[in-house]
């Protein structure tokens, strides 16, 4: 069977009713879809920051797009917008969207904690748009073989080309679902304004204190810890609720599990045995009312880390198969002659445009040697392939593990260099991101009949945008790292997990050891715990797996307060009542929700963090 044939088949197979003859790539498709999209960037900038998570926004772009181009047709006459335009659109909305991950809310303000580089906004968007166009050249190569060849799933994909179909199938079940996204934005986005500038809506206290034993506090006339002091309170953050509605039950409760761990069970032990540095038991003194969340970070962050780090790598063993499986050519091998294809003499282009200018970027930005940037690359082409592949057989794109086995990789061959550790571990996890995301939407346009050449234009188009607006969004609401990480307020337990493993590849265990005595052994126990839950996570069946905690949600808590835990598995909890009682509702609705609560509050988040600064 011929390429051609076999993609007009699974274009049958989902819509046997397009017109492939209206217009795709138009002057407002990309506009429309660069413009939501670096809106869209803002929302996985603002919660990466917060709680290391972004979102894939491609649905929530096609019904955004939807919504005003049919009100501008029924008010003005202008011509409908198509399903094959809304595709390009989205294709640019979510490769904007997804620039979060090409380094913004992790490796660079590592970076700065590190070594205090601050980036210009031209000098930071070049390289975010070198990162994500890498991963848009390996996406281009792999269409072939994971989506026509061996026809790998790709939910999210999958997810928006049936989001589609209903659209256009039922036009007006699709402005039901952009009524509730708007809602939920709206509802989310006032309560953020008001608690931003009106005035601060406060968390509800629990009334339970733990005896400390620590001298000094005692000293100072503190005898108990409350939960305030632990961040154990109810919060009522839209953001962490909608996170929550997403992630699902056993997500939430295994990082509610780890949060109780850290906060209630292994802080108060941290104070008592007086593992601290003065600077933060004198925070804790200054401040005895307030949630000491910066000081307790400091030490319990190593555990999280590890744990994080060796649940997510063990979990990528397992996909072992996938690994092989991404450099094995097809046993259908099929002609390149697809419908509208990428012309060869533009991949060639794009590929030599991608190595040299991630290559020149890593040498002249952060004076890596040439022979390491080269090796970076080469690496990130390997490694953003096997991503791809396990995205697209699970709907993960296991980022956090690319850019630990580039970590680990030159930390060994470069020791005692942050930069390079850092930075090359960012070109290998953005550009496995980007790829896993435009293979998404290449799915999305494969199953409609879609131009895979519009798309990878669009693609890029998208690209640009994030990595313009993305920087400049990143550059105003998070001007000093320094100073804001692992706050309250800025979270950044992404930032963590790429500035522990940096630091500890440069500085050694012996280091942590003298500034928090114990986080080694805490660090050697967490990471065994992630390996072990893994491990049953994979092997169990799936009836008894399904109980495993999640290693990476446990982790995490360990680098976010109790109240974040608390909305989450709220956020959990009401999905999973919605599900049971009403199914119907839940299935047209919740994730719909959810996206309106986390892009309203994280929208409304930035105006108000920008207006803070300025």
């Amino acid at each position: 069977m011929s390429t051609e044939a076999n993609e007009e088949q699974q274009v049958e197979e989902v819509f046997p009713d397009v017109d492939l003859s209206i217009p795709q790539m138009t002057m407002r498709s990309i506009i429309t879809g660069m413009i939501l999209g670096g809106v869209l960037s803002l929302c996985n900038i603002y919660t990466g920051l917060k709680i290391g998570w972004g979102f894939n926004m491609s649905v929530a772009a096609a019904l955004l797009s939807f919504g005003f181009w049919q009100l501008l047709h029924k008010t003005t006459g202008s011509r409908s917008w198509n399903i094959l335009e809304n595709n390009v659109n989205q294709t640019a909305a979510s490769a904007a969207a997804s620039i979060s991950s090409a380094g913004l809310v992790a490796p660079i303000p590592a970076l700065t904690l590190l070594t205090g580089q601050k980036l210009t906004w031209a000098f930071l968007s070049v390289w975010v748009f070198s990162v994500a166009f890498l991963g848009v050249i390996v996406a281009i190569a792999m269409r072939q073989q994971m989506l026509v060849n061996e026809k790998l799933k790709f939910p999210y994909g999958i997810a928006t080309a049936e989001t589609l179909k209903e659209m256009y199938a039922r036009g007006t079940e699709a402005m039901a679902k952009v009524r509730m996204l708007l809602a939920g934005a709206a509802l989310a986005g006032g309560v953020k304004a008001i608690n931003g500038w009106v005035v601060a809506i406060p968390k509800l206290l629990i009334p339970i204190g733990i005896a400390t034993k620590a001298t000094a506090l005692k000293a100072a006339g503190i005898t108990t810890v409350s939960m305030k002091n632990l961040g154990f309170l109810i919060d009522p953050s839209f953001l962490m609720i909608g996170g929550g509605m997403i992630m699902g039950m056993k997500a939430a409760l295994s990082v509610l599990v780890g949060a109780v761990i850290a906060w209630l069970i292994m802080a108060p032990e941290i104070i008592d045995a007086g593992a601290l540095p003065p600077d933060a038991i004198q925070h804790m003194v200054d401040k005895p009312d307030g949630v000491w969340f910066k000081p307790l970070v400091g030490w319990l962050l190593w555990p999280g880390v590890a744990m994080m780090v060796t649940a997510s790598l063990t979990s990528f063993a397992f996909s072992w198969r996938s690994f092989l499986n991404a450099f094995r050519p097809s046993k259908r091998q099929e002609s390149m002659s697809s419908s509208h294809p990428v012309p060869l003499r533009w991949f060639m282009g794009g590929l030599v445009v991608a190595l040299v200018l991630s290559v020149v970027c890593q040498w002249s930005i952060f004076e890596i040697p040439i022979w390491i940037a080269v090796l970076a690359v080469f690496l990130s082409f390997l490694l953003a392939i096997v991503a791809a592949r396990v995205a697209g057989e699970t709907g993960i794109v296991p980022i956090g593990a690319m850019g630990k086995v580039t970590q680990f990789t030159f930390g060994a061959i470069a020791p005692g260099q942050a930069s390079a550790n850092l930075m090359t571990a960012n070109v290998t996890g953005g550009s496995a991101s980007q790829c896993a995301d435009m293979l998404n939407d290449l799915k999305t346009g494969l199953m409609i009949g879609a131009s895979p050449r519009y798309q990878a234009l669009a693609q890029v188009f998208g690209v640009l945008a994030g990595a313009l607006v993305g920087s400049a969004a990143y550059l105003l609401i998070f001007p000093d790292p320094q100073s804001m990480c692992f706050t309250e307020e800025w979270q950044a337990p992404a930032v963590a997990q790429w500035y522990g493993v940096a630091k500890l590849m440069s500085e050694g265990f012996e280091q942590l050891e003298i500034q928090y005595p114990g986080a080694t052994q805490a660090m050697v126990i967490a990471g065994i715990v992630g390996i072990v839950l893994s491990v049953l996570d994979k092997t169990l069946p799936k009836r008894l797996a399904k109980w495993v905690p999640s290693g990476a949600g446990i982790g995490i808590a360990f680098c976010i307060t109790g109240y974040y835990a608390v909305s989450m598995f709220v956020g959990a909890l009401i999905a999973l009542v919605w599900a049971r009682k009403y199914p119907a509702s839940h299935k047209r609705y919740c994730l719909v929700l959810a996206a309106g609560l986390i892009a309203g509050e994280s929208l409304m988040g930035v105006v108000v963090a920008i207006t803070k600064v300025l």
